[in-house]
């Protein structure tokens, strides 16, 4: 599978994006909630750039053996009454599609963004940075944080 480099520059267009978005909806939350890992230096800018509280969730679904603590997660939501929740892209919807399973009986307001949000991907997102057609181009996107200690290397 080819891949692309996702920059800092398009990472910062993504939340500029993804700031308009959220003001067009009207949706305010009281905090942003990031999925640990991919979704904590987005999540860390965007709460930044709109002045609201972060937090982060574990919920490794690819890359870890163990299992996520469902429980710890359902009790951080149910803490606040309007959440956004960012990853840095929702691929096949798996890690989208859990947060939404165990929190269907909450009361907070729930809402998904991602930096790059796949069309064909299973589970829905409200807000993204961009948008691509992955049966038309399905890239493995690598993100900066990623590959950040070889941009020195020689």
């Amino acid at each position: 599978m080819e891949k692309i480099y996702f920059t800092i520059e398009e990472m910062i267009d993504s939340i500029r994006n993804i700031s308009e978005q959220l003001t067009r909806s009207n949706f305010d939350p009281e905090v942003i909630i990031s999925v640990n890992r991919g979704g904590c230096i987005p999540g860390i800018y965007l709460s930044h750039y709109i002045n609201k509280t972060h937090e982060v969730i574990n919920i490794e679904l690819r890359d870890s053996n163990k299992e996520p603590d469902l429980n710890s997660i359902k009790e951080k939501i149910r803490q606040f009454s309007s959440v956004l929740i960012i990853d840095d892209i929702n691929d096949s919807g798996k890690t989208i599609g859990v947060i939404k399973d165990l929190s269907k009986n909450l009361t907070t307001k729930i809402h998904f963004a991602v930096l790059i949000n796949k069309s064909q991907s299973l589970s829905k997102v409200e807000y993204y940075g961009k948008e691509v057609n992955s049966k038309v181009n399905d890239y493995w996107y690598v993100f900066p944080w990623e590959n950040w200690w070889k941009l020195n290397e020689k």
